[in-house]
């Protein structure tokens, strides 16, 4: 299985593009901060990730202000690069 659920907020969001089956594209770097438990001991988390989102979840997150608190789901895969990680968004919720 390969899903993601992670509040985050974006930092950084690119112009919105259109793929060539003329789909809306939006690629945004996302911030998360929490604290978790790993061995027993709280573990502060902070991270930042490279996001896309396609289709109607693209126009929704273009127009989420930057820094809002937001609740996404999705899926990892390789950038166009192949190098790293990218949370292909499927699911966006603002957290309220």
């Amino acid at each position: 299985m390969n899903r993601v659920l992670i509040s985050a907020q974006i930092i950084e969001r690119s112009v919105l593009r259109y793929t060539p089956a003329g789909l809306p594209a939006l690629d945004v770097v996302l911030q998360h901060e929490s604290e978790v438990t790993e061995a027993l001991l709280p573990r502060k988390v902070k991270l930042d990730i490279k996001a896309v989102a396609i289709g109607p979840i693209a126009e929704q997150l273009n127009r989420k202000p930057v820094g809002v608190p937001l609740s996404i789901a999705g899926f990892l895969g390789a950038p166009r690069n192949g190098r790293g990680v990218l949370l292909h968004i499927t699911e966006l919720n603002d957290i309220v």
